[in-house]
């Protein structure tokens, strides 16, 4: 389905309220009008879903991976891959998101420039997958966390080469690791890779050239530094430390306050790895902790799945948030937000993804049920429209 035509259903979510009945308006790729009477037109190029129903933006998940292919060793797997079997790998994940609603994702580290490849794939093609805001390989030290996606930097000249180069490349944000991870051999996630000085080096130069900066950060000194060096969103946000989570009201206070975004690592399906849980479990309660209190105080909280880096966060895994975000205190209005209108916001590309308005990408997912009173509606997918084609 292409060209003009408009889509009916009982419910709608804009990306901000709930509101009856409504018909969406759609012409080459983009929303023309809504129309929330209750009125369904009498045209043939009325694709009405049915009165229990509900319109919705398209999701976005705002912290991905397409090239971790959800198995039990994706760094392995991930070294093995040679760049086409890799390709290949990264066009499956995109379409598995896809046809779950996902119709924008930030993709947030692979090999090289890989990415940018698919994202142009998608552009052409909407079918193929969601729109990609590939950030390219994230910057890193030598030997840090992630390195084997070929983006190591350090030094004020080497860090401003590599923004450089992703701005010419055409990436849509900046990724850098403010802090080790748990994926990468002889890295620490509690442990800081770059100072606030060679943070705000790129953040400085990222948005002299209109790009954004996320900033994977774990440990408190990491987020703190990323956050005083000015980046846009704040990725996992842990309060890792060496034994445990590191509770730091006075940093929560900040954070809240800041209006900086706070990608948030939820999503999962099924049960994580033995040795992941292990490792985990413990901490969890004591994030979550420190998670309700961010959004008590006011956070700006989106959802970035890590899609791909466990078997249980397939790429299709962002549906399965929506009740973590309503644990952690978020209102059920909010959360459907925090993955459309918010998360759109975060990723720069606000207007035109995440909501339900006249100008919008026609990008929107149609679910059975009411997702403002029960998440699981969001797994029962009736209808994918990406860039005005329906895909599902």
């Amino acid at each position: 389905m292409a060209g003009e035509f408009a889509v009916h259903a009982g419910s709608m979510f804009d990306g901000f309220t709930r509101s009856g009945p409504a018909t969406v308006h759609v012409r080459g790729g983009r929303i023309t009008a809504v129309d929330r009477t209750g009125s369904r037109p009498s045209d043939r190029y009325v694709v009405d879903l049915g009165a229990d129903a509900c319109l919705l933006p398209g999701l976005i998940d705002t912290h991905t991976h397409l090239a971790f292919d959800s198995g039990n060793d994706p760094v392995a797997s991930f070294v093995a891959a040679d760049d086409e079997r890799m390709l290949t790998g990264m066009r499956a994940a995109a379409r598995t998101a896809l046809l779950a609603g996902i119709t924008t994702v930030r993709d947030l580290g692979a090999r090289d420039f890989l990415a940018l490849t698919v994202a142009e794939e998608t552009l052409r093609t909407p079918e193929a997958g969601p729109e990609i805001l590939a950030a390219g390989p994230p910057i890193t030290t030598f030997g840090g966390h992630c390195h084997f996606m070929n983006g190591e930097a350090e030094g004020r000249g080497q860090l401003i080469d590599a923004v450089r180069e992703r701005h010419d490349r055409g990436c849509a944000v900046v990724k850098i690791m403010a802090s080790g991870g748990q994926m990468t051999r002889g890295s620490r996630a509690y442990l800081s890779q770059y100072g606030q000085e060679d943070l705000r080096i790129v953040a400085d130069e990222a948005h002299r050239l209109g790009l954004p900066v996320a900033a994977h950060a774990h440990g408190n000194e990491a987020i703190t530094d990323a956050l005083a060096a000015g980046v846009d969103t704040l990725e996992h946000v842990s309060f890792s430390g060496e034994k445990g989570i590191d509770e730091d009201a006075a940093l929560v206070e900040r954070l809240a306050g800041s209006g900086a975004f706070l990608s948030l690592t939820l999503g999962t399906r099924g049960t994580l790895p033995l040795e992941v849980r292990q490792h985990l479990e413990p901490r969890l309660d004591s994030r979550r902790k420190v998670h309700r209190e961010l959004v008590r105080l006011g956070g700006r909280v989106v959802v970035g799945t890590d899609a791909g880096i466990f078997p249980s966060k397939p790429h299709d895994v962002l549906p399965h948030s929506v009740e973590e975000l309503r644990n952690l205190g978020l209102p059920p209005a909010a959360s459907l937000a925090a993955m459309t209108s918010q998360a759109a916001i975060a990723c720069g590309v606000e207007g035109r993804k995440g909501r339900i308005s006249a100008g919008a990408d026609a990008d929107f997912v149609v679910v059975g049920g009411d997702p403002l009173r029960d998440p699981a509606s969001l797994l029962d997918v009736r209808a994918v429209f990406r860039a005005g084609v329906r895909v599902r």
